[in-house]
């Protein structure tokens, strides 16, 4: 007998949505970088994106979007967001303030909304892939549809 395919909550968010995506699952007993999973699915690291989290000088936490090959440029992120400054959250408290780990975390499904803005970059394709909230599960869809599940804004956020 088949295994049923396991979903995440950012799938099944996805799917109370009505969001059209496709899911990519690759066995691993820990994290990969974003880059080496693009490997994996064969994709260009342009179109797969990571999750970072930060806070900002008002102790508001944002969620930022970028290729996984990319690094976040503090400054367009602050601005973005209307912040003096923001910075990486320790990784410590990935868990407890989003409820994902790190090379797991999905902008989908956290434990509360947070705002979020995702790479300008992202327009540049039909379908973007990011984490759907697990080690090893990938999501792929178009930012059309993935407006239909989460609000966000695009701004150019990378070095």
């Amino acid at each position: 007998m088949a295994k049923k395919e396991e979903k995440t909550n950012a799938m099944r968010l996805l799917e109370q949505k009505g969001a059209q995506y496709r899911a990519h699952h690759a066995e691993m007993k820990e994290a990969l970088s974003g880059v080496e999973m693009a490997r994996l699915l064969g994709l260009p690291e342009g179109r797969v994106f990571k999750t970072l989290v930060t806070v900002g000088r008002s102790k508001a936490h944002y969620v930022f979007v970028i290729p996984v090959a990319a690094s976040l440029h503090l400054k367009k992120a602050a601005a973005a967001v209307g912040e003096k400054s923001v910075e990486m959250i320790p990784q410590k408290e990935l868990l407890p303030l989003t409820g994902y780990v790190h090379g797991g975390c999905s902008p989908l499904g956290m434990k509360k909304p947070f705002p979020t803005v995702i790479d300008r970059s992202a327009e540049d394709f039909e379908e973007i892939i990011f984490s759907a909230g697990r080690i090893g599960y990938q999501v792929e869809l178009s930012p059309a549809e993935l407006r239909k599940a989460l609000d966000f804004q695009l701004a150019d956020l990378t070095e």
